[in-house]
């Protein structure tokens, strides 16, 4: 569960961007003064899934004159004008009645789409699907995702996720999907884990759920996705896909500073080398240069998932080699066991004569996209993270620039509530366990397996 969607200046903590469906100008929202009407709302799930509306708070929070300070989402016209292209699956970290509390406190600046609870699934939606909730940590992925929380703790383990619980997520998941158009895929089916911060300095902030302990084998299943092999055995492109029972693992819930036990997981350890006496794997936006990866079950940079894609950058007998994050980075295979799959699909690659490509966080427009007379434009910063002539990783959605610039709760500002699509086309890449974007002109999108 994330606490705030803003990150940066004032205006940045206020700002959402959105892809456009509209190709000229930008685009004016309705007027976003007011709460939003709890009478007669209609939640926006399955006919059949238990589900009732609660809305989050669309207030100020602070003295009256700064419109600013407000929670706990924006005002939109999804998918008008923003289109919904990514559904992201949290764990609240708080109980079910407590999580829905915060989301109707205007001072936490936080929300969900849907909150579902972990004993009987039941659902219950808190903002519109046409507003973009502050769910993910990264206000571009708020505005085009849905956002839904579940209730649990990442690091108490399997037990918070029920079956009711996974079934109720995924009936509410796949109406979404076909309402929106939504593929049902891991590049677009995320968990809070696989969302990038904005810019580098927000690393170590992002959230980590649902964490290890979420089976995201069983939940593709749900969705009438699983694992199955598309591709010749020597597909380059493999989806992980270790059996969550048969794959126990042990981690650190370095928070508490408590060793975990050694339970069912969907991650599988990367490590530097093809041993388990090498270091582990280290993002290096989490770590500086010469440290090794943590056992933590935080440190997503050492685990890739199951149902998460990868290209293949090397093989050897019980090991294999991806690239991972600009790099290679080695897990376990050990023959006779279904650690991957091979599968068909698309990878994205550094045109020829390109010796590298930067990988963004967002796919903001740039400075000149913007009206001359505006004065608050974002802009997009690069990551920690490029993808090298030789590797190619798992990718090539279409992911069009654009920013939503809305500051205030009453549209008070020149340009609130505005959308500005961008010029410049991006691509979505996979580039180590959270998502990025590329600039589209800069790359290749192939056909492989």
């Amino acid at each position: 569960m994330t606490t705030k969607h803003r990150i940066g200046t004032a205006l940045a903590l206020s700002a959402a961007v959105a892809l456009c469906l509209a190709p000229l100008g930008p685009v004016v929202f309705p007027g976003a003064a007011g709460a939003a009407s709890a009478a007669g709302q209609r939640t926006d799930c399955p006919f059949l899934l238990d589900c009732d509306w609660v809305p989050a708070a669309y207030q100020q929070n602070g003295a009256p004159a700064d419109k600013r300070a407000y929670g706990n989402y924006d005002i939109s016209d999804r998918p008008r004008t923003n289109e919904i292209r990514y559904i992201v699956l949290h764990d609240t970290e708080e109980r079910f009645t407590a999580t829905l509390g915060i989301f109707q406190n205007p001072a936490r600046a936080a929300s969900a789409h849907f909150v579902v609870r972990s004993r009987d699934g039941h659902t219950v939606q808190m903002v519109r699907t046409e507003d973009m909730a502050w769910h993910s940590g990264n206000s571009y992925l708020n505005a085009h995702s849905v956002g839904i929380e579940q209730e649990g703790y990442a690091t108490a383990g399997a037990r918070w996720f029920t079956p009711r619980m996974y079934r109720s997520t995924a009936a509410l998941v796949r109406h979404l999907a076909a309402e929106y158009g939504i593929p049902l895929d891991r590049q677009h089916i995320l968990g809070h884990d696989n969302v990038p911060p904005t810019a580098t300095a927000g690393t170590k902030a992002m959230h980590w759920d649902p964490g290890p302990y979420w089976d995201w084998e069983h939940f593709m299943t749900l969705l009438g996705r699983p694992t199955v092999p598309t591709a010749r055995s020597d597909s380059p492109l493999v989806t992980v896909s270790p059996v969550f029972r048969q794959n126990p693992q042990a981690f650190r819930d370095c928070e508490k500073n408590v060793d975990l036990p050694r339970q069912a997981s969907s991650a599988v350890p990367l490590y530097t080398e093809p041993s388990t006496a090498a270091p582990l794997f280290a993002d290096p936006a989490l770590h500086p240069p010469g440290e090794a990866g943590t056992d933590c079950a935080g440190d997503w940079g050492d685990k890739v998932s199951a149902t998460q894609q990868a290209v293949v950058a090397e093989r050897r007998p019980g090991w294999t080699a991806i690239w991972w994050y600009g790099r290679k980075a080695w897990f376990q295979s050990p023959e006779g066991t279904r650690t991957t799959t091979p599968t068909a699909g698309t990878v994205v690659r550094p045109k020829a004569g390109r010796g590298e490509v930067q990988v963004y966080g967002v796919a903001y427009p740039e400075a000149s996209d913007y009206p001359a007379d505006f004065t608050e434009p974002h802009t997009g910063t690069p990551l920690p993270y490029t993808i090298k002539a030789g590797q190619s990783y798992p990718g090539g959605g279409e992911a069009p620039a654009g920013y939503y610039y809305a500051p205030t709760i009453d549209s008070s500002l020149p340009y609130d509530h505005t959308y500005f699509p961008g010029g410049t086309e991006y691509v979505t890449v996979q580039i180590g366990h959270r998502l990025g974007f590329v600039k589209a002109d800069e790359v290749d999108v192939v056909q492989v397996g």
